[in-house]
């Protein structure tokens, strides 16, 4: 992206900040928001094909619904006769969708035997408007830049402000411990909560301006824009340095928050609620009446039990970066991950993929953007995510909404994820394929990427590398990846100084083991590997892919 279109951006930021920061949401409005929304789904998505689609000759939803010989005209009497979901999985069985991959632009997109041009940007909204650039560290794909545009910031608060009422946390004190520019996630939650009048007082950021060696565009344009907040009369906290290893620091500012008011509320991703969980143990703090709530990664049962020993509480949320939010909470979950389906955003089928290594399929959700806000039109995109839907009765706020679709146990079958920062799967298989064993020896098939939870519920990414490869140090090997993943780019550069921090990487001195499936093995598959020959009652359930 061009500094022109940087500034340009900043520019229109500085305009009209004032207004977005003026708005103020009330309760009941934030219900009748997503009420209306819920009711305008079928017509959003409609509108979302005629305008963002249909009305732009480069986008690569156009050819694979000429091929599929549906026309804007066929769509409307699908929708109107079948349903939305329905007419979703129709179109994806006549070839109406996108590979994970493809979205990611790591392979060409072919239907039928017809390589269809995926062109820079080809899946943003083109009606969208740039303020500023988020950035992933990917998943096993290419890091993703994302334009934010305030108005899905806006979008985004009724969800906040129902969730916060839902939850016993309205106006009590709360505090965020994210991480600043690239990462989104803290700063479009400041934003996004600001509309509400109920934003955090306190910002910890685990890394520190000086942590990062790429651009330093991300902390400065982190600091502009909490100016611009503050100069428009919105308070929002300055970011803080608290880095993982001193989560005493928040466990100290909840368990004090908690105490004075009743209860408390910090946003951050699992593991590092762990942290602040096994530090107040640690320093004997209680941290009874804190909720944490975040994404990132999935919350485990392991993270779940760890946090609740400290007298805590979770409330996880399910968001990805491309699409926004997916799913909130249950205030009555089956399981620690059990969220609402947030419907009026986005419309999910499953569908059957197969998972390298494993001998199984899991139903991959394929994900469809509703609203206009949304940063990239998605029609049966496939996520690297899968899990059960259903519908049930709660009797939560949500429920009553009109959200009555759950999602939950929610995985991977192929993101590595460490303290809620995600790996930038094609950069760390450079490293692992050429830059290992050019350094300490061997061939690529001595090295692989493990995804796995240590006993107190931890996530570590063990670097296993074979006995057969004479290393000095294995210090020496960590040190090395690295150093590489912060020559990798913003979002790899976001994950190298966390993952440092944190002491995420690990060796581990081991055959790998997963040689068909290639260098990157997820937590919730690293123990499903079927050797050949398996019978087990594991084995089956692997080949009828049911999750773990």
């Amino acid at each position: 992206m061009s500094v022109f279109s940087e500034a340009a951006g900043f520019s229109r930021l500085a305009w009209d900040l004032k207004a977005f920061l003026r708005q103020r949401l009330s309760p009941d409005a934030a219900r009748a928001t997503l009420r209306s929304r819920l009711a305008r789904r079928d017509a959003n998505f409609l509108e979302m094909v005629d305008r963002r689609i249909v009305a732009v000759p480069a986008s690569p939803y156009r050819p694979l619904l000429a091929l599929a010989g549906c026309e804007p005209g066929d769509l409307e009497h699908l929708v109107r006769t079948r349903g939305l979901e329905a007419t979703l999985r129709q179109l994806r069985a006549e070839g109406v969708y996108v590979t994970f991959d493809e979205f990611k632009g790591r392979a060409p997109m072919v239907r039928r035997g017809r390589e269809i041009p995926l062109a820079p940007g080809a899946f943003r909204n083109p009606l969208a408007r740039h303020y500023y650039w988020t950035k992933t560290g990917g998943t096993t794909g290419t890091g993703t830049r994302v334009s934010t545009d305030l108005a899905r910031l806006a979008d985004l608060a009724p969800y906040i402000l129902v969730a916060h009422e839902a939850y016993g946390l309205a106006d009590v004190p709360k505090a965020i411990w994210r991480g600043m520019l690239p990462a989104g996630a803290a700063i479009n939650s400041l934003l996004a909560s600001a509309v509400t009048g109920d934003f955090p007082r306190r910002w910890f950021t685990p890394l520190a301006a000086g942590d990062l060696t790429s651009s330093r565009k991300y902390p400065l344009a982190t600091y502009a824009i909490i100016a611009l907040s503050r100069l428009n009369g919105v308070p929002l906290p300055w970011p803080e340095h608290v880095s993982p290893d001193r989560a005493d620091v928040v466990a100290r500012w909840a368990a004090d928050a908690a105490a004075s008011h009743g209860r408390c509320h910090v946003s951050t991703s699992a593991s590092m609620a762990l942290r602040v969980c096994e530090a107040a143990r640690a320093h004997g703090l209680d941290l009874t009446g804190t909720t944490f709530s975040g994404g990132g990664e999935p919350m485990t049962d392991a993270k779940a039990a760890g946090i609740a020993r400290a007298g805590a509480d979770c409330r996880p949320t399910y968001f990805s970066t491309e699409t926004g939010a997916i799913g909130m909470s249950c205030v009555s979950p089956v399981d620690p991950n059990d969220q609402h389906l947030l419907s009026d955003s986005v419309a999910l089928v499953q569908h059957p993929h197969p998972v390298p290594g494993v001998a199984a399929a899991v139903d991959a959700f394929n994900v469809t953007t509703l609203l206009p806000s949304s940063s990239h039109v998605m029609l049966n995109v496939e996520l690297d995510d899968y899990g059960v839907v259903e519908r049930r009765t709660c009797g939560c706020a949500f429920e009553a909404l009109g959200f009555t679709e759950h999602v939950r146990h929610i995985r991977s079958f192929r993101k590595l994820t460490g303290e809620g920062v995600t790996l930038v799967g094609s950069d760390m298989e450079r490293i692992l394929e050429q830059v290992l064993p050019a350094t300490f020896g061997g061939s690529p098939l001595d090295y692989q990427l493990s995804e796995e939870e240590d006993a107190t519920g931890f996530t570590r990414l063990a670097l296993v590398v074979s006995p057969r490869v004479a290393i000095r140090s294995e210090a020496d090997v960590v040190k090395v990846v690295l150093a590489e993943l912060g020559r990798s780019g913003a979002g790899s550069d976001h994950a190298r100084a966390t993952w440092q921090h944190a002491g995420t990487l690990q060796v581990r001195r081991t055959e790998p083991v997963w040689t068909d499936r290639g260098k990157l093995l997820p937590l919730h598959f690293s123990s499903r590997r079927r050797p050949e020959g398996d019978t087990s009652q594991q084995g089956r359930d692997d080949r009828a892919g049911r999750p773990s």
